[in-house]
Order: C-alpha cells, then structure tokens, then sequence
C-alpha cells in the first residue's frame, strides 16, 4: 500500500524524522487559510500516489495567500500519470543548501534490508545508478542482527559527507528511518530529497512510503490510510471479493492457481506474442466461487478481449475449477472466448464437465503454450 506524501512525513514525524511543517487542503479557500497559518513562502505540492509530480507542474513555489490559493486551484484537478488530484499539501518553504537521497527498501534478491545513500539527491534513483553507480552507497542489514549505529556512519563516510554536525544529523536520521520501516513493516521508505538548510538543519522534504500489504492486519492505524477512492476500480471490488489482481495494459486476461504460476502464464502469453490485461491469482485453494469472483473482475476490464485459465490442480481440483467457469457462465453473460487449460488432480473430470456443456466460446488445450497461443489469437481476432 502506497502512502501519500503528507502520510508518509507524518509517520516520519512521528519516528523522530525531521520534517517540514505543513497543512494538508482539499480546496482553493483550505489552501489560503493554510498559508495564513504557516505565513510565509510555502509550496504547494500535489498528493498523488505516482512519481512525476514536479515535471508534470504539481509542485509550486507561492508567496502569499492569495497566490497560494490561486496556485491550488490549478493544482487540484490536475491529471499526473492517470491519477487526479483531489488533496495539495501546503508546506514551509525551505532554503536549501544541499539535496541528499536515502532510503531503504527490502533486497528480495539478498532477503535483506538494503539502505542506500548519494549525495545526488532531488533526481531518480535510477538515473544515479545509471550514470553515477560509484556515488551510490549501498548497505544491508541483517534483519537477525537488527540495525548497529555504525552502518549509518558507514554510509556518511562512503558518501563523503564532510561535516561532523551534518554526518552526526543524516546517521540519526537513518537510524530512525530504519526504525520506521521496520515498525510499519514497509517496503519502502525513500527520502527524495533530504535536504541540508542553509542553516545546517537536515530534513526530510519528501516521503515515498510503502507499506506490505500482507502485514496490514498488524497495522490497522496504517489500513486506514489507505485511500480507496485513488485505488484502480477493479483491484478495489478484487479486493473486496478477496482476489488477488493486478492490472496491467494488454488485452488477455489471465487467471492461474498460485502465484508463480499465474507470473508464467503472464510471461508465457508475452513470450507467444500477446499483451496480458491482468495479473488474477485464483490461490491455490481455489474453489467454484473464487472462479466467479475473478471472472466478474476480470470481465469488467473493457481491454479484454480473451481469457485464459491456467490451471494445475494440486490444492485446487481441475472440477471445482470447471464448475467454477460453468456457474460463471450461468450467472453473467459472458461473451468473450475462455481458453482453458487443466491439469493435475480431478483433470480429466473438469474438462469432462467442460466438454458435456458444450459452450460456444470455450475452448480447452493441453499445454500451457497451446493455451497461451491460442487465448492471444483469439484475442486478436475479437
């Protein structure tokens, strides 16, 4: 689950991170009375839960109230990558000295937190790793041994940080990142920039926070973060019918049990020369029900023109799986062509049921390959 900017800085806060003030509006006339509470400059900055803002012009400078209520309404409403924006955050104006980057994120690869610093702040991580790889110090800790105050120190000096005041502040302020991102259980706390003032001071400017979704039962202060109205209409009615989807951009959707499976249905429907509309993982004990449920979902995405049932029955049985399909097709008037492939347990059962309903638009294959072939030129011919 993504945090919006001001949510993030406000747990940032709340674990002794240094941020700016701010006030968070909803409206032109929220913004002005804003600014008359925190006087002076401020920013204006759109909450969105995308990255781009600043390119995109949701992030500006004002002087005045006035000004500042002028700059939101040309902020709210804005489009920024497919997502609108309903919420600005007026904030202090800082006078910046220097710009660092920090952050720390789970190595799925090393099993580990990996923090990493560069004195290269206020651009994409990834264009430093692209053009300045040396400059990004990286870390890990080991999640058995916790965090040691050394490893921020370590990372100040890999960095080249010179001032003993500002080392002393950024390695406070990695300690507590730290102690954020493993008391919300997240996944990713990034400070983009971290800023040094002229006055000395290290801050928090920005916040990009993630938290595991799988741990939000833990967390119900964080679950209620969440806004639903910003979530993509058809991953909030997955959510609510507890299927796990993802949206993606092409035209066949794709449902398996298990999520390994259902990533190499989706790499297998790209290897044959097709675009997959979804990620929908039916789980491993997925039965009639959870087959109609990821069905409805994924017949409401308008991109959809075919949709392919990967099914290997271990936990789930190739039947419960066709009965599924065919209570579907009983209960919605489902008009696109469903290939399905079954195999493993009860398989020759399910696709015995398949058979005997002798639908017009199902179509069974043998393999994996065949299946995904076949989904993609039906989708092109739809």
């Amino acid at each position: 689950m993504d945090l919006y900017e001001f949510q993030g800085k406000e747990l940032f806060r709340r674990y002794g991170i240094p941020v700016s003030e701010g006030r968070l509006a909803t409206s032109p006339a929220e913004a002005h009375e804003a600014a008359q509470e925190l006087g002076g400059p401020v920013v204006v900055k759109a909450q969105v839960l995308t990255g781009g803002r600043g390119k995109a012009g949701g992030i500006k400078l004002a002087e005045t109230p006035e000004d500042v209520e002028a700059r939101a309404s040309e902020i709210l409403g804005m489009d920024i990558r497919g997502h609108t924006v309903r919420k600005v955050w007026i904030e202090r104006a800082s006078d910046i000295a220097r710009e660092y980057y920090l952050s720390i994120t789970f190595d799925r690869g090393a099993k580990r937190p990996l923090l990493m610093f560069t004195t290269h702040g206020g651009v994409d991580i990834e264009e430093v790793a692209a053009s300045s790889p040396d400059e990004l110090v990286r870390l890990h800790v080991d999640p058995l041994e916790g965090y040691h105050p050394w490893q921020g120190r370590r990372l100040v000096y890999d960095a080249g940080i010179a001032d003993p005041v500002e080392q002393k502040q950024i390695a406070a302020i990695v300690e507590r990142l730290y102690e954020a991102f493993v008391g919300c259980e997240a996944m990713l706390c990034e400070i983009n920039p971290l800023i040094v003032t002229t006055e000395g001071e290290v801050r928090a400017l920005d916040s990009k926070f993630t938290v595991d979704d799988n741990a939000l039962y833990r967390h119900p202060e964080l679950a209620e973060m969440r806004d639903v109205a910003a979530a993509d209409p058809l991953e909030a009615l997955a959510r609510e019918k507890g299927v796990t989807y993802v949206k993606l951009d092409g035209e066949v959707g794709v449902l398996g049990n298990g999520a390994g499976l259902t990533m190499s249905t989706v790499d297998v429907v790209t290897f044959v020369g097709g675009r997959p509309a979804n990620f929908c993982d039916l789980g491993g004990g997925g039965d009639a029900q959870g087959v109609v449920d990821a069905l409805d979902v994924i017949t409401r995405d308008p991109q959809v023109r075919s949709i392919f049932f990967n099914i290997f029955g271990g936990i789930t049985r190739c039947d419960e799986v066709a009965r599924g399909i065919l209570q579907a097709l009983g209960q919605m008037a489902i008009k696109l062509p469903i290939v399905v492939r079954l195999d493993g347990t009860n398989a020759e059962e399910g696709r015995r049921l398949l058979e005997e309903a002798a639908a017009a638009n199902l179509h069974a294959e043998a393999t994996m390959l065949d299946g995904a072939r076949r989904a993609v030129e039906l989708a092109a011919a739809a």
